[in-house]
């Protein structure tokens, strides 16, 4: 017979669960310490947000007039005759993408020289100004059409700064962003990301913007409900480098000190529709210490953004300093093996075409990826948990199912028998992020015949962890959950050996 603080405990726990199925918790004044920490356990992010996580790769094409000048940053005095690709094959960028493994990419439909890639009805500085295709072409139009044909998600870059509007530093220009961003979310399908950064200097009046960025969130809630909106969005922060390396501790919860009751109101029950504030750029974002200061807390997980070449924009110069296979991959291990998503940046050359030096890496980069993960070396194992209940899904490929300790536990020790000597060198651990991210500290072992020895160890997983190692050979391990808020739940662990 269960005890009845037990049962009280698990009715808690579920209610807690049931209810807190939204990304955002207001933290009271009267709230305990655990309060606090029950809430940051539950919060979970939106069907929006899990897909986008789900995607752990995304591509960013840098095109434009910067590509025809050899500059990473224009002036909006460029003229639009430069634009000319002689062989703009966007279904081949698309491709190569996705032979990558990148399932979705983002266009700069308009960079900061204000140069549009569609014929928008709101400027003569785009491409139906411009020789190629006689003024009747449409790159977002090509590259959105390629995204359908190939299954690959869409999504568009829209500058903040429009160096050459003249009405940039009004309050005109908001409505002139409105209309070009309403042009782009209505014309082309389904938008799947929409991306903005901060950028934010003078304009051909020498003045600056004050940017609507409230009125924008809306109008992408209203138009394209299902895309996410990143950087300077509600959905997806900035990791806080172009490095492509993100934190070692990475916490998708946390502090929001604009959330509160009158901030929410207007705002549906799943999702916020403003961006959150808060320290978002230091190390520690949202440890417990963080957490019990906040006014409120949010799910806000990172993207951490890079580009295979030193610059943005294509440049032949640098051809030949394209990043490495390796180098990619490190890169992975350190954005999507760091609960984060990886936004790689792959610019069209000056033909129109991804060109063969980042075709080759990027091919490189991929064999690596499937070499190393192939084949879990944990398959057929023998599990030993303070639960045994669904400790199989663990190991069944299927992010969905997961195990989870029992209620009253905040640690967890999880026993693996191996199906034989094993040699491997890399850990993968997932929690279901569906029912919230929790661990804080995990300790990683294996048996050498006499003891235990620690391999490796972490603070957060989320989405993913992947930690390399030394090579290790052995026959059995385990894992040791020494902090989680609330009940600690794995959805996938994996051991790998890397590729030579």
């Amino acid at each position: 017979m269960k005890k009845p603080f037990l049962l009280l405990s698990l009715f808690i726990s579920v209610t807690v669960v049931a209810q807190q199925k939204n990304n955002f918790a207001i933290i009271e004044s009267s709230d305990l310490e655990k309060t606090i920490i029950q809430k940051a356990a539950t919060l979970t992010p939106t069907a929006s947000q899990l897909r986008w996580q789900q995607l752990e790769l995304t591509a960013f094409f840098h095109f434009g007039v910067n590509t025809f000048t050899g500059k990473e940053w224009g002036t909006g005095k460029e003229n639009p005759a430069i634009f000319n690709p002689s062989e703009l094959d966007a279904k081949q960028w698309v491709r190569v993408a996705k032979e990558a493994g990148i399932k979705q990419v983002i266009l700069t439909a308009k960079h900061h020289d204000g140069f549009c890639l569609w014929p928008s009805k709101y400027t003569s500085h785009s491409v139906k100004s411009s020789p190629w295709k006689n003024g009747k072409g449409d790159v977002v139009k090509e590259v959105a059409n390629a995204c359908k044909e190939l299954g690959v998600g869409f999504g568009v870059y829209l500058s903040p700064w429009d160096m050459n509007s003249p009405l940039y530093g009004s309050e005109e220009y908001n409505d002139f962003f409105v209309n070009q961003l309403t042009e782009l979310l209505t014309q082309y399908g389904r938008v799947d990301e929409v991306w903005f950064d901060g950028a934010n200097g003078e304009g051909p009046n020498g003045k600056k913007q004050v940017y609507d960025f409230d009125r924008w969130y809306k109008l992408i809630r209203k138009l394209q409900p299902a895309a996410t909106i990143a950087i300077m969005g509600p959905d997806v922060r900035w990791v806080g480098t172009e490095t492509g390396y993100g934190r070692e501790t990475e916490w998708s919860v946390v502090p929001a000190n604009n959330l509160d009751q009158s901030a929410i109101a207007a705002n549906s029950q799943q999702a916020i529709a403003f961006k959150p504030q808060g320290d978002m750029m230091g190390n520690d974002l949202g440890s417990r210490e963080k957490i019990l200061k906040a006014k409120g807390l949010v799910w806000y997980p990172a993207e951490t953004d890079v580009s295979i070449r030193p610059g943005w924009f294509y440049h032949s110069g640098e051809d030949k300093s394209v990043k490495t296979p390796e180098k990619l991959f490190d890169i992975y291990y350190n954005s999507v093996g760091k609960n984060s998503v990886l936004l790689l940046n792959i610019p069209p050359d000056k033909r129109g075409l991804i060109n063969e030096n980042d075709v080759q890496s990027l091919r490189g980069w991929k064999q690596l990826r499937d070499q190393t993960f192939k084949l879990n070396l944990v398959q057929n194992a023998i599990i030993k948990a303070s639960s045994n209940k669904n400790t199989n899904a663990m190991l069944d490929g299927k992010y969905n199912t997961f195990w989870i300790a029992p209620v009253r536990d905040t640690t967890a020790i999880l026993e693996f028998e191996l199906k034989g000597t094993k040699t491997f060198d890399v850990l993968c651990l997932q929690e279901n992020i569906e029912i919230g991210q929790r661990v804080e500290r995990f300790v990683f072992e294996s048996w050498n015949g006499k003891a235990w020895e620690k391999i490796t160890e972490g603070t957060t997983i989320g989405y993913k962890r992947l930690l390399r190692f030394e090579p290790v050979t052995s026959d059995k391990v385990r894992l040791r959950i020494v902090a989680s808020r609330l009940n600690p739940s794995l959805s996938e662990f994996g051991l790998y050996k890397q590729a030579n």
